[in-house]
């Protein structure tokens, strides 16, 4: 099948599979709008849909800084038990109807206790969340694995109570661990101690680098502190040279190292200038294991089919590309191997195929 003949129906129907996607970016507008309603917060409009056009349009600052204050308002309705469930359980189910049958979502549980909630109720509230999103999505026919990575912010001084609750929480549906935030000036390896205890425990984390930072970045998320995936990471580019590989981008890509990448964030955060020069074309071209994401669904008023779409329209994508990104996903989540060879065998191959 030719990328002019994959139309947005098709994608939607393909199996998918989505490793970076915030649970705080990724609300629906008109729950915001009523949660805050609830709570006495003030919003930009009241209006489910013009909420969603400040969202994009605020977050389409080119400035990393400026898009992770975009997130004041959603995070200001997941402080109280009520918000987390609901909020958690609309997510599994926003993703399920997006065709996505394997996902992992990420959050940063010291923001969400202003409303009184201890860290380890907000795990156990999201879980709860999420465990009913996937009930309901089964009960559907539209089944969906969901697993949790708890974020600490590198900005902050929690980043190992967040490793600890990862720790904790490995056998309750938390699969990893990841650090979030400006990545300027707050090195990953300024919490070296929380990903030494990670690896001691047997925790896989993912680290987000090279996205509003350089080459430097990723080198040391992978080679000091040890991540078995890198966040976006679109600046590995910066290592090779008319198609020819330096030791870090040969390193990323022979030991199979992901990268999430996420396409319209990126042109959002000024990390890539359009769809059809995005670095993820070239470094699936190249051999490297990229995976397609969506980062923040509310923010960049986007979805997995979208992303695909966008790809295929311009940057010249087959469904055989979109294939390629999904089992490259599911091959680099952090589920056992029997989960992940499942997936692929019994549910992404055959959707694809049927649509060949």
């Amino acid at each position: 099948m030719t990328a002019t003949r994959v139309d947005a129906e098709v994608i939607r129907r393909l199996p998918k599979a989505v490793l970076h996607d915030h649970l705080d970016g990724g609300l629906r507008p008109a729950t915001v709008v009523e949660l805050a309603e609830a709570v006495g917060h003030t919003l930009p409009t009241t209006d489910p849909d013009e909420l969603a056009a400040w969202y994009f349009e605020a977050a389409n600052s080119g400035d990393l800084v400026r898009y992770i204050a975009t997130f004041e308002h959603t995070l200001a309705v997941m402080q109280s038990r009520e918000g987390l469930l609901r909020t958690a359980e609309e997510y599994v189910l926003d993703l399920a109807a997006d065709g996505v049958v394997y996902g992992e979502v990420r959050y940063a549980p010291e923001l969400n206790t202003n409303g009184g909630l201890t860290l380890a109720e907000v795990v156990e509230t999201v879980q709860e969340g999420l465990a009913a999103g996937m009930a309901k999505a089964a009960a559907a026919g539209t089944p969906v694995r969901v697993g949790t990575l708890l974020c600490g912010m590198r900005m902050f001084d929690r980043v190992r109570e967040a490793a600890d609750l990862a720790v904790a929480f490995r056998d309750a549906g938390v699969v990893g661990f990841d650090i979030a935030g400006a990545e300027a000036g707050f090195p990953a390896a300024d919490h070296l101690a929380a990903f030494e205890h990670l690896r001691r425990e047997s925790v896989p984390f993912t680290i987000h680098a090279g996205e509003a930072d350089g080459l430097s970045s990723i080198h040391q998320a992978l080679q000091i502190c040890g991540a078995q995936r890198i966040g976006h990471g679109v600046r590995i580019t910066d290592d090779i040279v008319d198609g020819k590989l330096g030791r870090l981008a040969g390193w990323v890509r022979d030991r199979r190292i992901a990268l999430e990448m996420c396409p319209t964030s990126n042109l959002q955060t000024g990390a890539a200038t359009s769809i059809a020069g995005h670095p993820i074309t070239a470094l699936k071209d190249l051999g490297f294991r990229v995976t397609l994401n969506t980062d923040n669904r509310l923010v960049s008023g986007t979805t997995m089919t979208r992303e695909m779409s966008l790809l295929v329209q311009e940057a010249g994508w087959t469904v055989e590309d979109l294939r390629t990104v999904t089992v490259n996903a599911l091959k680099s989540a952090f589920v056992p191997f029997d989960e992940r060879k499942a997936l692929i065998e019994d549910v992404v191959l055959p959707g694809y195929a049927a649509e060949l």
